[in-house]
């Protein structure tokens, strides 16, 4: 996988035979050529994509929202299976098949796997189209303030006041009585438009809140999580395993026993020297030191954990003494 192009390549599980392999561009036309040609294969498959999530993500996202089970498999247990294919080098043609070929040896159960089976994948969905209903209202949103704007600048309203049944109903009255001139208009239009994506959204949140309860009513007791909270985490996590089974049935290993260190007097830990402070010792050598020392900067920002307090302390603090010199 790379990040301007993903390679496919389809084995059979039985018999581990390559079937062919498809090379595409990264984005949603690319992805839906992906997922439409292993369907003319067969009906029953499973995707194992190498474990490279910051060049496979988006594809992995696409897929899990498509209904499709996704495996993860490591880089590491890939090399193997590339050593034990009849072509030599490194490509995406090569790599490919090598992924499909480790994800049957190790197991398809024994893998990370992700899935939106029934309920899910309809939570998914309907979440997924209330999130682009209120973002096409947003911005119709945005282009109506600002044709109401013009006209009636004195008008007062409070934030989100067109998502308001009171509000927009008293909009479109005032603007039903003005002249119609093509700004009015097109207010009109747009504010028609506002209430009927309100409307909609309203109801896509009550079929979530319904579905929500079905699949996961004790989510919905948990403190912080409304229909549409859960409804967000059920679609993103519902069944996605991050420990293999494999490893999670295995009982836990015991504690092992430490043995005591031997420290030799070489490493043994070293007294550290009496503190000193600053200024008599600058004052001793014969150096100038104008600025408080820097140990009683630390001191100060540990005791009051305040920036400007501390530097406030170190303002107040005595300056150091000037040295004495002699004339010869």
């Amino acid at each position: 996988m790379h990040k301007q192009s993903h390679t496919v390549a389809a084995i059979a599980a039985a018999t581990g035979e390559l079937l062919g392999d498809k090379t595409v561009r990264v984005g949603d036309d690319g992805f839906l050529a992906l997922l439409d040609w292993p369907r003319s294969l067969g009906e029953d498959r499973i995707w194992a994509l190498q474990d490279c999530r910051h060049v496979s993500g988006s594809f992995e996202r696409f897929l899990i929202g498509s209904g499709e089970r996704v495996l993860r498999v490591a880089t590491k247990l890939i090399s193997d299976a590339r050593r034990a294919g009849r072509d030599r080098g490194k490509s995406d043609r090569i790599d490919a098949p090598a992924v499909a070929t480790a994800a049957l040896r190790e197991g398809i159960d024994a893998l990370r796997s992700a899935q939106l089976p029934g309920v899910e994948l309809d939570i998914r969905l309907l979440v997924d189209h209330r999130e682009r209903l209120i973002r096409s209202r947003v911005a119709l949103n945005k282009d109506l303030l600002w044709h109401l704007h013009d006209p009636w600048s004195e008008l007062k309203r409070p934030a989100s006041a067109l998502v308001l049944k009171k509000w927009s109903s008293r909009i479109a009255r005032r603007s039903a009585r003005a002249e119609q001139t093509a700004r009015v208009r097109i207010a009109r239009d747009e504010l028609r438009r506002l209430r009927e994506l309100t409307a909609a959204a309203r109801e896509l949140e009550a079929e979530i809140a319904e579905l929500v309860a079905q699949a996961a009513p004790l989510l919905l007791s948990e403190p912080g999580f409304g229909p549409l909270t859960a409804a967000k985490l059920l679609g993103e996590i519902a069944t996605a395993s991050s420990t293999p089974p494999s490893t999670a049935s295995r009982s836990p290993a015991p504690a092992a026993t430490q043995k005591p260190r031997t420290t030799w007097p070489a490493n043994a830990p070293k007294a550290r020297p009496a503190w000193k402070p600053r200024a008599a010792s600058s004052a001793a050598s014969g150096t100038c030191c104008s600025r408080p020392p820097r140990c009683w900067k630390r001191r100060a920002q540990r005791r009051f954990l305040d920036i400007p307090a501390a530097k406030a302390a170190l303002r107040q603090a005595p300056p150091a003494a000037a040295p004495t010199t002699r004339r010869r």
